[in-house]
């Protein structure tokens, strides 16, 4: 039989380090890689397979269709930045949310919130990449239906956005700890 982990944790007291590898990190690290590489290579495809100008639209479905657009802001075009400045700032704060995002969670290891920590790392770091890559996000993915167009996205906005929600729900009703043999 199995032991299983003790992950409830004291309050940190002055002195002591924040753990940066817990028993969910391998899980962590292996999915935002998962996500990280499904991201960047749909991408990939778009830009080099597809060869997909910005603004040129390929119909898939009557509600879906595959339109380049380069979004210099963040989620839903929000904050946009012309500026190299605005850039390497957007860049940054990803950076520092992908690692205190890794920091928290392997610190408190609820499943709902690794899960919600992975999905917005490995979407953060996508999006990051291609700041750093092209100056600006690469979102193509466009539905609509009866002349009601969404907001256009790609697969790093999906795990971010999703992230949240499982983020925000955890927040709202605290989740059980994770253990060890949960998390492969």
């Amino acid at each position: 039989m199995e032991q299983q982990i003790d992950v409830e944790r004291q309050p940190m007291t002055a002195g002591q380090k924040w753990p940066l590898w817990s028993s969910s990190a391998a899980f962590m690290l292996r999915w935002s890689l998962v996500l990280l590489v499904l991201d960047q290579a749909t991408k990939l495809w778009i830009l080099y397979g597809l060869q997909l100008q910005e603004g040129e639209r390929i119909a898939v479905t009557p509600f879906f269709d595959l339109l380049l657009v380069w979004n210099r802001g963040i989620s839903y075009g929000l904050l946009q930045q012309q500026s190299d400045i605005g850039r390497w700032l957007l860049v940054i704060v990803g950076i520092v949310a992908c690692i205190a995002l890794w920091i928290w969670a392997n610190r408190v290891e609820t499943r709902s919130f690794v899960l919600g920590a992975t999905l917005v790392i490995g979407g953060g770091i996508g999006n990051t990449i291609d700041r750093v890559v092209y100056g600006a996000v690469a979102d193509f993915v466009s539905l609509h239906a009866f002349d009601f167009y969404w907001y256009i996205f790609n697969i790093a906005d999906v795990a971010i956005v999703a992230g949240f929600v499982v983020l925000l729900y955890e927040m709202i009703w605290p989740g059980q700890p994770a253990h060890k043999q949960d998390m492969s």
